[in-house]
């Protein structure tokens, strides 16, 4: 069975800095895109930054030059390294992937892990 698993959220003042980790486990024969998404209180499921199995990556303006995805297809985890966070960072991030598994190609999701940056 495949899981995703966030990791690296917490309490963290306005200016400072978080490595989110996301790793996949389970019969897993390849991973597409990777993605984070974050969901803040009262507000819709947004995507933050994505990166491609080739390592083309985008991300939401609102994060550009301070947020850095990356991916580590050996350990089949994903990296958000996030800097210079402000308060409107506050969410709890998911992350995403397009794994091919003993199951077919299939769009999974993680649990989530939650990011507060107090002013």
């Amino acid at each position: 069975q495949v899981q995703l698993v966030e990791s690296g959220g917490g309490l963290v003042q306005a200016g400072g800095s978080l490595l989110l980790s996301c790793a996949a486990s389970g019969s897993i024969f390849g991973i597409n895109a990777m993605g984070w998404y974050r969901q803040a209180p009262g507000k819709q499921r947004e995507l933050v930054a994505g990166i491609t199995r080739g390592g083309n990556t985008n991300y939401a303006d609102s994060v550009k030059g301070r947020f850095t995805i990356s991916r580590d297809s050996a350990k089949n985890t994903a990296y958000l390294q996030m800097r210079s966070l402000k308060p409107e960072d506050t969410a709890v991030y998911y992350c995403n992937a397009e794994i091919l598994s003993d199951r077919g190609r299939m769009d999974f999701w993680g649990k989530g892990t939650l990011v507060t940056v107090s002013s």
